[in-house]
């Protein structure tokens, strides 16, 4: 393994209708599943994905945009689809990443976010395993 820099650590019991807390304490949330008709509120599993690789997907872009000497504001909504899979009758997750860039024309944003889709951790780790769709908007 790599060198690590640090690690995170988080606990589920109970599934997707159970627990999430991580040892931070700042995750620390009932888990509901959205399908499920039922009143209780509560995170998913989807939800934190979302969270989680939207806001790195954004560090990545700043960062590449730094290296290329480009002034940028932007902003990155993750949709993280539940979905069944054909192939062996379970389940998947699909990515959109809707990618809003200020600061650029339109060609060079979606070069920015193409080269962040190359250097982004989350990125990296669903390649070829998630389909991941990127929408780039210069605003």
């Amino acid at each position: 393994m790599s060198d690590v820099l640090f690690t995170a650590h988080a606990t589920a019991k109970g599934g997707r209708k159970g627990h999430v807390k991580s040892d931070t304490g700042q995750i620390d949330h009932d888990l509901v599943m959205p399908t499920d008709d039922t009143d209780k509120e509560g995170t998913n599993p989807e939800e934190l994905f979302a969270s989680g690789y939207s806001a790195c997907f954004d560090g990545a872009l700043n960062l590449v945009a730094t290296k290329q000497k480009k002034e940028i504001e932007s902003s990155v909504t993750a949709d993280v689809s539940f979905m069944k899979d054909s192939s062996d009758n379970g389940f998947k997750i699909g990515v959109t990443l809707n990618v809003e860039v200020n600061g650029v024309s339109q060609e060079d944003a979606e070069e920015l976010v193409r080269k962040a889709h190359e250097f982004c951790p989350y990125s990296k780790a669903t390649r070829g395993n998630v389909d991941v769709k990127l929408n780039t908007k210069a605003v």
